[in-house]
C-alpha cells in the first residue's frame, strides 16, 4: 500500500525540490524549447540565453558556497522569482519589440538559476543512501520533467488554432503564475539539519562554515583532479539544447507542433531516467561495472541520434526568417497532423529527450558517487552547473551569430566524443563506497569538531 513519505524524510524533500523545479526550471525549459522563447526572431531569445549562461557560469560555481552559508529555503525562493521575471519579460517584448529587458532578465535569471541548481543538486545526491542515489535522481527527474510536459501542453493548447509563429501573452502569463508558485514552494523545504533517513541517521554531518572557508574550497575545485577530469562532461551536458530547440524544433515545425514535440521530449526524459536507475542502483554489479555500462549506452545512443540528425539536417539550411521567408525544409513547416512528414522528425526529437536524460542522470550519479559530504556535493553540483553553463553560453551564441546549422551539429557531435573519454575514465575509477564514515569521523576529530563527531 502506498504511503506518503515523512516530511523530514529524504524522499519527501527530493520530491518537494522536484516540484519547485517542475514549476520553475521546467517551465523555462518548455519556453526555451519553443525556440527563441517562442518568438519568430530568435535573436533576442538567443542573446538572453547568452546573458543567462554568462552569469550562470559564475553563480553556478559560487552557488554551492551561497547555499552552504544561507541555507536552502530562502535561496530557492529568491531564485524561483527570477524565472517568473524572465517569462514576464516576453510580454513586454511582444508589445514593444524591445529586447533589452528580456536580455537583462536573462542575466538576472542566471544568478538565480546558479544558486537554485546548486541547492537542488545537494539535496538530490547527498540525502539518499549510496545504494539509492540513482533512484532518487530518477524520482527528481520524473517530477521535474513532468513540468516540461505540462509546459509543452500549455503552448500547444493555447496556440492550437493560431496562425502566427509567436506565443501569445496568455502563454507567458501562465508561465509567470506557475513560476511564482514554484518560488513559494521553496519555503516549504526543511532545513538539511532536520532531515533524517528511515534508520534515524542524519542526512548531513553539520560542519559549520564561513565565507572565507567557502572561498578557499571553491578555488580548490579547480585543482581537484576529479573535477578537472569531468570538465568536458560538464561543458557538453547542455551544449546541445540550442541546436535541438532552434535549428531543429523552431526551424522545421509550426508553433503548435513545437509544443506538441516538447510533451514527448520531456515525457521521454521521465521514462528513460527511471529505466537507467535500475542499472545504476543494481547491487549485483560493482559501481565501476555499472558506470562503464552506462557510459557505453550513452556513447552508442548519442552517436545513433546524431547520425539520424545528420540525415535530417542535409535536407535544409534555415528555418523561418524575420523577413517573412519560411523554412527551406522540403514541404515547409511540419504540422503534427501531417503524419507522413511528421512521424520521423518527431520521433527523432523525442529521442533527443531520451539522450538528455541518460547523459545528465549519469553525470549526477558520477558526481554523487565521489562523496557523501553534503557541503562538498553542493560545491560539486555548483561546479557542474557552472561549467555546463559555460558550454551553453558558447552554444547559444553560435545560433545567435547565425553559424550554419550543419556546423552546429558537427560541433555537438565532436564535443560528445571528447566528453566520453574522461567519463569512461571516471567510471573506471569509481569505488563501491564513497567517503568512509570512520575516515570522515577521524578528520573531524582532528579538526576538533566535537558536534559533528557526535552526529557521525
Amino acid at each position: 500500500m502506498f504511503k506518503l513519505p515523512r516530511y523530514y524524510s529524504p524522499m519527501a524533500q527530493v520530491v518537494l525540490v522536484g516540484f519547485v523545479c517542475f514549476l520553475c526550471p521546467a517551465m523555462f525549459n518548455a519556453l526555451n524549447g519553443m525556440g527563441g522563447g517562442g518568438q519568430v526572431d530568435r535573436t533576442t531569445g538567443n542573446n538572453a540565453n547568452t546573458a543567462l549562461y554568462c552569469t550562470f557560469v559564475v553563480f553556478g560555481i559560487l552557488g554551492g558556497a551561497i547555499v552552504n552559508l544561507c541555507g536552502v529555503r530562502w535561496t530557492i525562493f529568491g531564485s524561483g522569482l527570477t524565472y517568473a521575471l524572465y517569462s514576464g519579460s516576453y510580454i513586454y517584448l511582444n508589445h514593444t519589440g524591445n529586447g533589452a529587458f528580456t536580455i537583462a532578465a536573462g542575466g538576472l535569471l542566471g544568478v538565480g538559476a546558479g544558486i537554485l541548481w546548486a541547492a537542488q543538486g545537494m539535496i538530490m545526491v547527498s540525502y539518499p543512501r549510496e545504494e539509492e542515489k540513482a533512484h532518487y535522481i530518477a524520482v527528481f527527474w520524473i517530477v521535474f520533467n513532468l513540468g516540461g510536459v505540462v509546459g509543452g501542453i500549455l503552448p500547444f493548447a493555447i496556440n492550437y488554432h493560431s496562425d502566427t509563429d509567436s506565443l501569445s501573452d496568455g502563454v507567458y502569463i501562465a508561465f509567470v503564475i506557475l513560476e511564482c508558485l514554484g518560488a513559494a514552494l521553496g519555503l516549504a523545504l526543511a532545513p538539511p539539519a532536520k532531515v533524517t533517513r528511515d534508520d534515524g541517521s542524519s542526512v548531513v554531518l553539520v560542519k559549520y562554515t564561513n565565507a572565507g572557508k567557502e572561498a578557499v574550497e571553491i578555488l580548490k575545485l579547480f585543482m581537484n583532479p576529479m573535477m578537472l577530469a569531468l570538465l568536458p562532461m560538464c561543458f557538453a551536458s547542455n551544449f546541445f539544447y540550442s541546436y535541438q530547440y532552434g535549428p531543429v524544433n523552431a526551424s522545421i515545425f509550426n508553433i503548435r507542433t513545437r509544443g506538441f514535440n516538447n510533451i514527448f521530449y520531456w515525457g521521454a526524459q521521465m521514462a528513460s531516467a527511471y529505466a537507467l536507475s535500475f542499472l545504476l542502483d543494481n547491487s549485483h554489479m560493482t559501481r565501476r561495472t555499472r558506470g562503464l555500462i552506462a557510459v557505453a549506452i550513452v556513447a552508442v545512443f548519442f552517436n545513433a541520434i546524431w547520425g539520424g540528425t545528420l540525415k535530417l539536417q542535409l535536407k535544409y539550411t534555415h528555418g523561418p526568417l524575420p523577413s517573412g521567408e519560411t523554412t527551406d525544409y522540403p514541404g515547409g513547416l511540419i504540422d503534427f497532423l501531417d503524419s507522413k512528414r511528421a512521424a520521423g522528425p518527431i520521433i527523432l526529437y523525442t529521442l533527443y529527450g531520451v539522450g538528455d536524460a541518460l547523459y545528465q542522470n549519469l553525470a549526477y550519479w558520477i558526481i554523487g558517487s565521489l562523496t557523501n559530504d553534503n557541503q562538498k556535493l553542493s560545491r560539486y553540483a555548483g561546479f557542474y552547473k557552472g561549467i555546463q553553463s559555460l558550454g551553453a553560453t558558447v552554444a547559444w551564441q553560435l545560433d545567435a551569430k547565425n553559424v550554419s546549422y550543419m556546423n552546429q551539429l558537427i560541433g555537438n557531435w565532436v564535443l560528445l566524443g571528447i566528453s566520453l573519454f574522461p567519463m569512461f575514465y571516471m567510471a573506471a575509477t569509481l569505488k563501491d563506497h564513497s567517503d568512509n564514515t570512520e575516515e570522515t569521523k577521524s578528520q573531524y576529530m582532528a579538526e576538533g569538531d566535537d558536534d559533528t563527531v557526535k552526529q557521525v
